[in-house]
């Protein structure tokens, strides 16, 4: 738990001060290079600043034990954090894409002067630094089981992928094709959007208790016929579910066992069942076992 919160911290630090480091660099560079697709990347870059912070915040929130109030625990609050943090980046992307459009029906494009070369060295930079920041709070979301640091690490990809785009507009505006720039910008706004909608639609799946993949439950179910061929009198399954609760999983379960057991020799049973899955399987957080005598 205590490596846990130290890697949490260390990504929040890592993302807030990355982030504003080169939002205002790329803003600057937007500027002077006369660049509205680097201009338009700052800004997305900027919306991570606040991004990594409410995907901290969320993350702290959700480890909460529970409590009277709540005594399934916080683990939802994560998914909170994850519609917030789609929220904002489906605005930021929206934003973009109507500024860049505002500029081409009207023709204003026209009149911008031709990207400078400070423009096209800040989206190298921007490319290099959040594609690390992306892997590094991957890693991190990955081992900890985040859904909220992965919606944050996919806001450092889709702004490596909008730099990517700024990149080649700005190319082809230094080679006479001023539009491209707003067509980059325009493109970028595609991207920001589609990964937010994936980044909504994976939260909400999480709140509406979806059951776990069929993979993961003929997992769950071979450990349980495992451990039947011990000679703990289990015989078979006569049902089974699973929800995802945030991040973690409730399972409930029938148990079809020999119906000669005493109770107390069933309740030992489904005692030994339940500890060896919540050991087996850490992201199990509760588990409902019932015994069905077998006929």
């Amino acid at each position: 738990m205590k490596e846990e919160k130290r890697a949490i911290r260390r990504m929040t630090t890592v993302g807030v001060f990355g982030n504003v480091f080169l939002a205002v660099f790329k803003f600057f560079a937007g500027t002077l290079g006369h660049s509205a697709a680097m201009i338009s990347d700052a800004i997305h870059t900027l919306s991570d600043v606040f991004a990594t912070i409410i995907a901290f915040i969320g993350v702290t929130v959700s480890k909460k034990e529970a409590d009277d109030e709540h005594p399934y625990g916080h683990e939802r609050l994560e998914c909170v954090a994850s519609i917030i943090l789609a929220t904002i980046l489906f605005l930021t992307g929206l934003g973009i894409g109507v500024n860049c459009v505002k500029n081409i029906a009207d023709g204003s494009y026209l009149e911008m002067e031709i990207p400078g070369i400070i423009a096209i060295i800040a989206a190298a930079v921007s490319i290099l630094v959040k594609e690390g920041m992306f892997w590094y709070t991957l890693y991190y979301a990955k081992k900890f089981k985040s859904s909220a640091f992965k919606a944050d690490a996919w806001h450092h990809r889709s702004d490596a992928l909008s730099s990517i785009g700024a990149l080649v507009g700005i190319i082809f505006a230094r080679f006479g094709y001023p539009i491209m720039d707003q067509i980059a910008g325009i493109v970028i706004c595609l991207m920001i959007l589609w990964v937010a909608l994936g980044i909504f639609r994976d939260a909400i799946s999480k709140m509406l208790d979806t059951s776990c993949d069929e993979e993961y439950e003929n997992e769950l179910k071979s450990f349980i016929l495992e451990s039947a061929k011990n000679g703990n009198h289990i015989i078979g399954i006569d049902l089974f579910r699973t929800r995802k609760f945030g991040e973690k999983v409730y399972v409930e379960m029938e148990i079809n066992a020999d119906g000669n057991l005493s109770l107390t020799d069933a309740h030992e049973i489904a005692d030994y069942l339940h500890d060896s899955l919540e050991e087996q399987y850490p992201d199990v957080k509760h588990i409902m076992i019932h015994m069905n005598p077998a006929s």
